[in-house]
C-alpha cells in the first residue's frame, strides 16, 4: 500500500482517520469527538493503563511504523492481561517532529488497529501534536472482574510462582543489536515483537492470588512481586522454560543468565496454591498457551534465585528505560 510523502497536518489527519477507522465507531460517541464513551458491561469494572513508546529508547529511527503501532498497543495490552481484563478500548496519542510524512503516522496507526482488533479492543481515539521525538503514546481500557484482579499485593507463603511462555525472548532481541547493523530488519522487528498475554491472563486470574507482566524482565517482576507482597521468592533456575536460541548460549558463561533476565520477554508471572497448578495449566492451554512452575513464595523477604552455585539474590535486570537499546546487552 502506497503511503504519503506529504507532511501531516493535524485536521487532515483526524479527516483521514474517521474514513478509515471503522473500529472507532464502537463507542457512544462519533470519533473525532472530545473524547470516547462506552457503556460498562454488568458486573465489570474498569481497568486503564497507559505506556509511551520513545524513539531512541524502545525503538530506533529505522523501526518500520506499523511495527512501531503494534507494539505501542501491546504494551498497554500486557498490562491488562495481568490484570485478567478483557481488551475494550485503546486511545493512541502520536508525537511527530514538524515535516514528519502523513504516511508513516497512517501506517503507525494501521499496526496499531491491527494489533487491538486482534484481542476485540477497539481504536476510539487520541491526538496528535509536533515534538522534537517521536513518541507514541498509548492508553487502554479493559473490563475486569471485581474480587479477581491479582494484586501483586496479594502473594502468599506457600504458593507456586508460575509463567507463560519462555523466558528470555526480550533479551535474545535485544543481543542481536550487538555487533550488527542496527538497519537489519529482522533485528528491529524482533524488538518490537511483544504478545500480550491477554488470553492466557483472562484463564489465568482465575486462580492467581498475584499477577504482573514480565515488561522489564523476570528477575524485577519478582522483585517488585516479592517487595509489594511482602514475601520472599525463590525462583529455580533449571525449571525456566528457556527458547532454543538461549539454551545454546553455554550457562557458565553467565551469558545466558545475562540474557534470560534482561527484560522485554512481556510475559505473565503469577502465583497461585500448588493444588490449582494442574487446574491453571488445563486453562492455559486451552487458549493456546503454556504455563510453567518456576518457583515458590516463602515466608521472609526479597527475590532469590536457585542456581548451579546454590541460592543467591535476583540479578539485577539488563534492561534500563534510560540507556539507548544499542548498548543493550554487554
Amino acid at each position: 500500500m502506497s503511503r504519503s510523502t506529504v507532511p501531516v497536518r493535524e485536521r487532515a489527519f483526524h479527516a483521514w482517520l474517521a474514513r478509515h477507522l471503522p473500529s472507532g465507531r464502537a463507542g457512544l460517541l462519533p470519533l473525532g469527538d472530545d473524547a470516547a464513551a462506552l457503556r460498562v458491561p454488568r458486573g465489570s469494572v474498569a481497568v486503564l493503563t497507559t505506556d509511551a513508546l520513545v524513539e531512541g529508547t524502545h525503538f530506533l529511527p529505522e523501526s518500520l511504523p506499523a511495527q512501531i503501532g503494534a507494539a505501542a498497543v501491546a504494551v498497554s495490552l500486557s498490562d491488562l492481561a495481568a490484570k485478567g481484563a478483557r481488551p475494550a478500548a485503546v486511545l493512541l496519542a502520536v508525537i511527530v517532529p514538524s515535516g514528519t510524512p502523513v504516511g508513516w503516522v497512517q501506517a503507525l496507526v494501521d499496526g496499531a488497529e491491527r494489533l487491538a482488533r486482534q484481542f476485540d479492543a477497539a481504536l476510539v481515539g487520541g491526538d496528535t501534536k509536533p515534538g522534537p521525538v517521536r513518541t507514541v503514546v498509548s492508553s487502554a481500557l479493559g473490563w475486569g472482574t471485581p474480587g479477581r484482579l491479582a494484586p501483586r499485593t496479594k502473594a502468599r507463603a506457600g504458593d507456586l510462582l508460575v509463567t507463560t511462555g519462555v523466558v528470555g525472548r526480550g533479551g535474545l532481541a535485544s543481543m542481536g543489536l550487538v555487533g550488527r547493523s542496527p538497519s537489519r530488519p529482522r533485528v528491529l522487528a524482533a524488538l518490537l515483537d511483544i504478545r500480550p498475554r491477554v488470553r492466557e491472563g483472562r484463564v489465568l486470574v482465575r486462580w492467581a492470588h498475584a499477577m504482573l507482566d514480565t515488561s522489564d524482565g523476570l528477575a524485577e517482576a519478582t522483585r517488585l512481586l516479592a517487595s509489594a507482597s511482602r514475601v520472599r521468592i525463590v525462583v529455580d533456575e533449571s525449571r525456566l522454560p528457556l527458547p532454543p536460541e538461549l539454551l545454546r548460549v553455554p550457562r557458565s558463561s553467565g551469558r545466558r543468565r545475562t540474557v534470560t533476565f534482561f527484560g522485554g520477554d512481556y510475559e505473565l508471572i503469577a502465583t497461585l496454591r500448588p493444588t490449582d497448578l494442574s487446574k491453571a495449566c488445563a486453562a492455559v492451554r486451552s487458549v493456546g498457551g503454556a504455563l510453567t512452575p518456576i518457583g515458590r513464595v516463602e515466608r521472609g523477604r526479597g527475590a532469590w534465585i536457585h542456581g548451579a552455585s546454590g541460592l543467591e539474590p535476583m540479578p539485577a535486570p539488563g534492561w534500563r528505560p534510560f540507556d539507548p537499546p544499542t548498548r543493550a546487552v554487554p
